[in-house]
C-alpha cells in the first residue's frame, strides 16, 4: 500500500470515530444538572420543616399516641426520618420504655423496661447456627411473628463460652459496629459476666482499665450442685450498673439516651473486642467510686415449691411457660443487708420454655432488654456442676 493510501485509510478511521461521538466535546449540561439537583432536593425537603411548630408537634404527638405497639410503631420511626426538625420533635415526644412501656428506637434495648407491667418478649433458638434471636411480642399470644430486637451467636473457646450480642440479625461477627455487648463464662460455666460495648450512663466511676468497649455491667453466678442433690438451679445476679435504690419507691436506674457517635474520640467509640489485652479477670475487678458509695442491685431466682401430685418443682409463670425445663427461672430483687434476706414480690425477669426451640422472656424495670437477654443466654449453657 502506498503512503497516500495509508493516509486516506487513517483519515477514514478518524472520521468514523468522530461520527460516533467519541471525540465530540462534552457539554457542561450534565455537570450543571448534577450540581443543581441537590439544591432542588433540599428546597423540596424544607417544605416539611416549614410547618408551624405547634401544628407539627400536635400531628406527631397524635401519631405517637395512636401507635401502641409494632408493626404500626414503625410509622413513628418513619416520622423521625423525614428531616432534622421532625427528628428533634419526635425525640422529645417519644418517652423512655420505663414511662411509656413502648420500644421505639434501637437505644430502647439499652433502657430500663416499664415499671407497671412486664415487657413480654420471646427467644427463638437455632441449633444449627448456634444463634439466638430476641423478639417483642406483637400480640398477647405466646407465639406470633414478633418484632426483632437482638441477636446473639454462641462461640466456644477452650476456657470459656462467649455470646456476641448484636442489633443486626445477619451480622454477629466479632468487631462489628452492630455488636452492643457480650456474655462470657468461666471454665466450669458457673460464672458469667455481661459486658457492655458502651459505658453505662452516668457511670464515671468505671475504671479506665476497662477499655475498648469492655464494660462489665453484671455478673451471673450459678451455685455448684453436683448431681442435683440440692434441688433446682440456684442463681445470683449482681447488677453493677444499677443501684439497689432503683427498685424503691421513686428510685431511678441509669438510662442511656443514645449510642456514642462514630466520630467520638472517647474509648466508647473503639471497636468492640479490638484488643486481646482487655481480657481480664472480671471477678477480681476493683470497686468503682459509685460501687463504694451505694450497694448494687442483687437478683436471685425465686425458690420453687415441690408438687406432690406432679412430683416436680413448680413455679407460677401465669400461663407464660408451658414446658418443664431446668432452664426455667424467675428473678426477684433481694435485700442482702436485711437479716432475713427479704425478697421483693414483683418478678423482675422470668424465662421459660414453651416449645422445642422457643422460650418466653418477660422483664421489667430496672432491667433493660439487653441485660435481660444476656442473663437468659447464660441459662442455655450446659452446666455439668449444677445439674
Amino acid at each position: 500500500m502506498s503512503f497516500r493510501g495509508m493516509l486516506r485509510e487513517m483519515k477514514g478511521e478518524v472520521g468514523a470515530i468522530s461520527r460516533r461521538g467519541l471525540l465530540r466535546p462534552r457539554t457542561p449540561s450534565v455537570r450543571r444538572v448534577a450540581a443543581v439537583a441537590p439544591e432542588e432536593a433540599t428546597r423540596q425537603g424544607c417544605c416539611w420543616a416549614e410547618l408551624p411548630p405547634e401544628l407539627l408537634r400536635e400531628v406527631l404527638a397524635r401519631v405517637e399516641e395512636a401507635e401502641p405497639r409494632w408493626p404500626r410503631r414503625r410509622d413513628v420511626v418513619a416520622c423521625a426520618g423525614v428531616c432534622r426538625t421532625w427528628r428533634g420533635v419526635v425525640k422529645e415526644i417519644v418517652r423512655v420504655p420505663a414511662e411509656s412501656g413502648k420500644l421505639t428506637f434501637p437505644i430502647s434495648v439499652k433502657q430500663p423496661g416499664p415499671r407497671d407491667a412486664p415487657m413480654k418478649c420471646f427467644i427463638r433458638r437455632n441449633r444449627t447456627t448456634q444463634t439466638y434471636y430476641l423478639y417483642i411480642g406483637l400480640t398477647d399470644a405466646l407465639t406470633d411473628d414478633g418484632k426483632f430486637l437482638l441477636a446473639a451467636r454462641k462461640g466456644h473457646r477452650p476456657t470459656c463460652t462467649e455470646y456476641l450480642i448484636s442489633l443486626d440479625r445477619s451480622d454477629t461477627s466479632r468487631g462489628s459496629h452492630a455488636c452492643i455487648g457480650k456474655l462470657r463464662s468461666n471454665f466450669l460455666r458457673t460464672k458469667f459476666t455481661v459486658y457492655d460495648a458502651h459505658p453505662p450512663h452516668a457511670a464515671a466511676g468505671f475504671s479506665n482499665r476497662w477499655s475498648a468497649g469492655n464494660y462489665p455491667v453484671s455478673h451471673v453466678h450459678y451455685e455448684l450442685n453436683v448431681l442435683g442433690s440440692r434441688g433446682p438451679r440456684r442463681m445470683r445476679c449482681v447488677m453493677h450498673s444499677i443501684p439497689v435504690s432503683a427498685i424503691e419507691q421513686g428510685g431511678t436506674a441509669p438510662t442511656q439516651t443514645g449510642f456514642p457517635s462514630s466520630n467520638d474520640n472517647s474509648s466508647a467509640s473503639l471497636p468492640f473486642f479490638k484488643s486481646k489485652s482487655c481480657r481480664m479477670d472480671s471477678f477480681t475487678a476493683p470497686l468503682s467510686i459509685q460501687d463504694q458509695e451505694e450497694s448494687k442491685l442483687v437478683l436471685k431466682n425465686k425458690s420453687p415449691r415441690w408438687h406432690e401430685h406432679l412430683q416436680c418443682w413448680c413455679l407460677n409463670f401465669h400461663g407464660r411457660v408451658t414446658v418443664a425445663s431446668v432452664k426455667n427461672f424467675q428473678l426477684v430483687a433481694t435485700d442482702e443487708s436485711a437479716p432475713t434476706n427479704q425478697e421483693h414480690d414483683n418478678t423482675t425477669l422470668q424465662f421459660g420454655k414453651i416449645g422445642k426451640d422457643l422460650f418466653t422472656m418477660d422483664y421489667r424495670y430496672p432491667l433493660s432488654a439487653f441485660q435481660a437477654f444476656a442473663i437468659c443466654l447464660s441459662s442455655f449453657d450446659t452446666k455439668l456442676a449444677c445439674e
